[in-house]
């Protein structure tokens, strides 16, 4: 990426003929995924699961934005859940799993080959199966085969656009089995959070005024280190890096701390950072010598002690060698809540990017030229 402009972000007929997928529109529909997840989730039964007593292990297994709804409520139990909850990407189940575990399987189409398979394996192995995805789907019937629990969510757009319809039923699951902290009005909240956002970030919305914006263009032409500081920023950061991989088609990298100090915060004395006189200037950085590489922290009220003095260290070892750095705080009573804050800025800002650099947001092509190659069996 080279950081050329193909667009005026303040020019709003040129973000719609940049955006003919229209990501922007399916992004400002966030706040009423919330609300339209929350009500699938009790229309659904959920609260009945905590009859039925609490699993030995929780596994959450999807692809992609599905499986990132998981490691939401992996975050979000983390500091409370009296079991374990773990995220399966891939085919197939952990070894261990079985009936004393409760499998939830994630799809947003409900046809999704790996998640499929994870579930036919939680059959198999006798543990309690509930279902997150379209109704009538494939999803659909082999939960209503292992006669487990279904919540039917209808896509907005495309899966990656539909995060907060798979996430807050699946919270909502949390809450009943006593994982997490009963939402109470977190949701609503968190609706109110995302619907605030989609006002200040709307593509009519000035550059100066717009935090998405802003946030694309001091991005465009940089390779951005994404770090969270807590659990719930960490899956924020890891959000930005697959955002900016399939919205803008850029590369991104993303870490958590306190594991990322221990092994990218090196590379703050590589050669993706400098000056144009450095050595290594003319094959990494951009045509106006700036920086190549630009740190995100993404902070939150709730760090441990040790690892916001290992963010604030890395501020200023950052801003000591001229590292590109910018700082977002999470804000909101709820852990929900405040993990909103973020990606709902880091999706805004990563469709802009897009349109900016004259990317359409919305296609996938390698992705599907993959399916396709695998289902005719064709050789990679």
């Amino acid at each position: 990426m080279t950081g050329s402009i193909a667009a005026d972000l303040d020019d709003v007929a040129a973000i719609e003929a940049g955006d003919p997928g229209e990501m922007l529109r399916a992004v400002a529909t966030s706040a009423a995924q919330v609300r339209s997840g929350a009500t699938a989730a009790i229309e659904a039964g959920v609260d009945a699961l905590a009859e039925e007593g609490r699993p030995r292990a929780v596994v959450v297994t999807g692809m992609g934005g599905s499986a990132m709804a998981g490691d939401v409520l992996a975050a979000l139990a983390a500091p409370r859940s009296p079991v374990p909850v773990v995220v399966a990407r891939g085919f197939g189940l952990p070894g261990w799993v079985g009936a004393a575990d409760l499998v939830v399987a994630l799809s947003c189409s409900g046809s999704t080959e790996e998640t499929l398979s994870a579930g036919e394996e939680a059959l198999r192995r006798g543990a309690s199966v509930v279902g997150i995805g379209a109704a009538g789907s494939p999803l659909a019937h082999l939960t209503d085969r292992a006669r487990g629990l279904f919540v039917p969510v209808t896509a907005v757009h495309s899966p990656r656009a539909t995060l907060w319809s798979m996430a807050t039923p699946l919270v909502a699951i949390g809450a009943a089995l006593g994982l997490v902290d009963p939402p109470a009005d977190a949701f609503e909240a968190t609706a109110e959070r995302l619907q605030g956002l989609a006002l200040r970030c709307q593509p009519g919305s000035e550059s100066f005024l717009n935090p998405a914006k802003e946030l694309a263009l001091s991005l465009a032409g940089r390779v951005p280190m994404a770090w969270g500081a807590s659990a719930i920023a960490g899956v924020a950061a890891y959000r930005l890096a697959c955002q900016w991989e399939e919205n803008a088609k850029a590369p991104a990298l993303s870490g958590v701390l306190p594991e990322a100090a221990h092994n990218q915060i090196v590379t703050f004395d590589g050669p993706w950072v400098g000056t144009a006189q450095d050595l290594f200037a003319d094959r990494v950085e951009g045509e106006d010598g700036s920086a190549r590489l630009h740190l995100l922290l993404l902070r939150d009220g709730e760090e441990h002690a040790r690892v916001a003095a290992q963010a604030d260290a890395a501020r200023e070892l950052a801003i000591d060698r001229g590292l590109a750095l910018t700082e977002l705080v999470a804000d909101g009573a709820s852990p929900y809540e405040r993990f909103a804050s973020l990606v709902g800025l880091i999706d805004y800002a990563s469709a802009y990017l897009a349109v900016l650099t004259g990317v359409d947001p919305t296609p996938i092509a390698t992705i599907n030229a993959l399916k396709s190659t695998l289902r005719a069996g064709l050789p990679l």
